[in-house]
Order: C-alpha cells, then structure tokens, then sequence
C-alpha cells in the first residue's frame, strides 16, 4: 500500500479467537504505517459519522411564555449558530427570537404569523386579571430590531391586544422569506 498518505480503514483476513470463533482484524493505515484499531476507535468513528451537525428550530406553534425561558432558550441557539423556521404561528415571548438569535439565521415560510402585545404579569399572581408591565414591555421591546420596532410603531404601538402580522410583504421587511427547500 504505497502512497498512503491519509487515514484508510482496511479490513483483514478473519483469524481465530482463542474459543474457536472467527473475527476480523482491522486496521488503520496512517502514513502507510498500519495501527490496530480498537473497538473503541471504531464506534467513536461511527458515531461521529451519524451525529447531526446541527439542528433547526421550526416554530409552528407558539404561543409565548415566560419572557426568562425564551431568553435563555434563544441564546443556546444562538451559542449553537442553529437557524429558526417560523413555519406557523410566533406570539408574545416568541417574537423574542428576533432580538437574540442573528437575523441572518430566521427564515419565514408561508404558513408564518407573528403577534406582538404588551407584557403583562402572570395572571395566576394578579387573581386571574391581566395587569400590564410596563417595566416588561420596555424590556421587550428593548430586545427588538429596528425592523420590528418600526413595524410596531406604524401599527400603533404595543397594546394589551395582540397586533398579528401574516407572511407577506410586510412581514419580508422584517425577516426574509425561506429557501423552497424548508
């Protein structure tokens, strides 16, 4: 084997185990130099073979949340440089997604809807009543791109209703359409 200048996986005649039973050797070739390649070498090297490299999020149905969750949860993907599908509906905390994650890494498909509304605290505190933050909304909106901001601003401002923009040329000024291939 000359001329082997790169990692080469070869398999060998199978030989005899000491209880009678066949096995293949098998071996690395690096440099043309021939290594014995452990089991654990190779699962290793299946392993990383099979692991995706990174996922999407594809957003179909959201509702929003707790302000906290969607901040931590959009920054693991942001540390992760994963890409964001809206494919659906993204309300309330959802929207925060354009704030964190790189405008370069969100896409929108047709199906797309996005709703904007003050933040208000969790009605299980305030005896099933919405009472509105105003400390939450600045916070909010202080996350949002000018893109948004401008969009909500035309719109009238964020109020206790949810404002909803659908795909169109409306919402393409604020995030690009997807590739046909999502």
């Amino acid at each position: 084997m000359r001329g082997v200048d790169w990692l080469q996986y070869r398999l060998r005649r199978p030989y005899p185990h000491r209880d009678g039973t066949m096995a293949l050797r098998h071996f690395i070739r690096i440099d043309g130099h021939p290594m014995r390649m452990t089991w654990l070498m190779a699962c290793l090297i299946a392993v990383c073979a099979a692991a995706p490299a990174r996922a999407d999020l594809r957003i179909t149905r959201d509702h929003g949340g707790y302000v906290t969750e969607y901040k931590a949860k959009y920054e693991r993907i942001r540390a992760r440089h994963e890409r964001v599908i809206i494919d659906g509906i993204c309300n309330s905390a959802c929207t925060m997604v354009f704030g964190i994650v790189p405008m370069n890494k969100i896409c929108v498909t047709p199906r797309a809807s996005l709703g904007f509304h003050q933040a208000y605290y969790d009605k299980s505190f305030t005896f099933g009543i919405k009472v509105i933050s105003s400390e939450g909304t600045s916070d909010l909106m202080a996350y949002y791109p000018s893109s948004v901001k401008d969009w909500i601003r035309r719109n009238g401002g964020l109020t206790p209703q949810m404002k909803k923009i659908k795909n169109g040329p409306e919402l393409w000024k604020i995030v690009d359409p997807c590739p046909e291939d999502f």
